[in-house]
């Protein structure tokens, strides 16, 4: 099998909020044009497209392809929980590296204001269901599981809360985009599941992300490349496992991505992470490592996760600023870390960014440590 180095030539993404007035379809169209029209291809040019959601309606690639001029390509629907937009990503790339296709469209898509009034309920016949473990409630217990395990103040999850809409603020497509809070106020907000306050906890969003997978040549100096894609599926999590839920699943997928590209954590400029919850961001840089265990706590109040400090995570805004619409966030993120590379990112731009790491992790069902997990590499064009 032939394995060609492969690059993403365009981006887009729509603005995220809630839009209950809209199509689904529309959503999508709007990230799907942009991406496009940034990548300098023409609609004739595509070959198949990877679509994640979770909760889009049946045939909803189908009709976001035909009504983009898309119609008639092979239209691939992907549902990874949360990094099901982040899947379809590593679909695209594998495609293109192994000469299935030559221009591939990852699209993610998700419209919760008409779905949800609350937190995704787990199915009652799993675990987590006849626990009643929905998703705040087994976040929270990582976070008390945290914060007692090393004798921490609960107080330092708020600051990941209190940067990331810091970073959120700053960028004009975020759902939450508004004056950040303080730490104060991100703890005196309504309680979710203790030790997790509402301002700790990412909103429901509508909205889509796109990106434009294609190889890379002597004339594609302005993409980007996709240096590694590693996908993984949480292998059975059990009460007798010592690590936190998720932790191995992204420890060991963090692990391939450094192999193959002989990069360590350490090259990396900008991260965009899973934060769908403070918690979520502090354990997951700890099994990237980029912290020691019980110690991702103190990245953000000493600067090392802002922008301007040595090594910024979500300067986007995060899950818990510029939204969470479950399919869609993987390209979201896609999309924030191209524009970083390229420069483009205006005023929350990382300075000199030439290497990213993209993470995404799908929430948890069935007894397992994680659904899915999608860590990428990426490197920006020479400037």
């Amino acid at each position: 099998m032939s394995s060609r180095r492969v690059g993403i030539a365009g981006v887009g993404t729509s603005s995220f909020g809630r839009f209950p007035e809209q199509r689904i379809e529309e959503l999508a169209w709007e990230a799907i044009a942009e991406a496009i029209d940034d990548s300098g291809l023409s609609v004739s040019e595509f070959d198949a497209a990877f679509v994640g959601s979770v909760f889009g309606p049946p045939g909803v690639a189908n009709r976001v392809l035909a009504g983009a001029g898309l119609g008639g390509i092979p239209a691939f629907k992907i549902e990874a929980a949360c990094a099901s937009g982040t899947v379809a990503l590593h679909e695209a790339q594998h495609a293109v590296a192994s000469g299935r296709y030559d221009n591939v469209l990852a699209i993610g898509v998700e419209q919760l204001s008409t779905k949800f009034a609350g937190p995704i309920v787990p199915e009652p016949g799993d675990p987590e269901g006849r626990a009643g473990l929905a998703m705040p409630a087994l976040y929270a217990l990582q976070a008390s599981r945290y914060v007692q395990q090393h004798q921490l103040d609960a107080a330092l999850l708020a600051e990941v809360a209190v940067k990331n809409k810091a970073h959120g603020a700053l960028n004009p497509r975020a759902h939450l985009s508004g004056t950040p809070p303080t730490s104060a106020e991100v703890l005196e907000s309504r309680p979710i599941a203790g030790p997790l306050t509402l301002l700790q906890c990412c909103p429901m969003s509508d909205g889509a992300g796109a990106a434009v997978v294609t190889t890379l040549n002597a004339s594609s100096n302005s993409h980007v490349e996709i240096m590694t894609s590693q996908f993984s599926s949480g292998p059975l999590w059990t009460s007798v496992d010592d690590a936190p839920w998720g932790f191995r699943t992204v420890a060991s997928t963090a692990a391939r991505a450094f192999t193959e590209t002989g990069l360590s954590v350490q090259d990396v400029d900008v991260f965009e992470v899973h934060d769908a919850f403070t918690i979520g961001e502090i354990l997951t840089l700890e099994a990237i490592g980029v912290a020691a265990q019980g110690q991702g706590a103190e990245l953000a109040p000493s600067g090392h996760t802002q922008l301007g400090g040595p090594q910024p995570v979500n300067p986007s805004g995060g899950l818990l600023s510029r939204g969470h619409p479950l399919g869609s966030t993987g390209l979201a993120q896609t999309a924030e870390l191209v524009w970083q590379l390229r420069g483009q990112a205006a005023d929350r731009q990382v300075a000199d960014a030439e290497i990213a790491l993209l993470e995404t992790m799908g929430g948890g069902a069935a007894g397992v440590d994680a659904n899915a997990c999608v860590i990428a590499l990426l490197r920006g064009p020479t400037r």
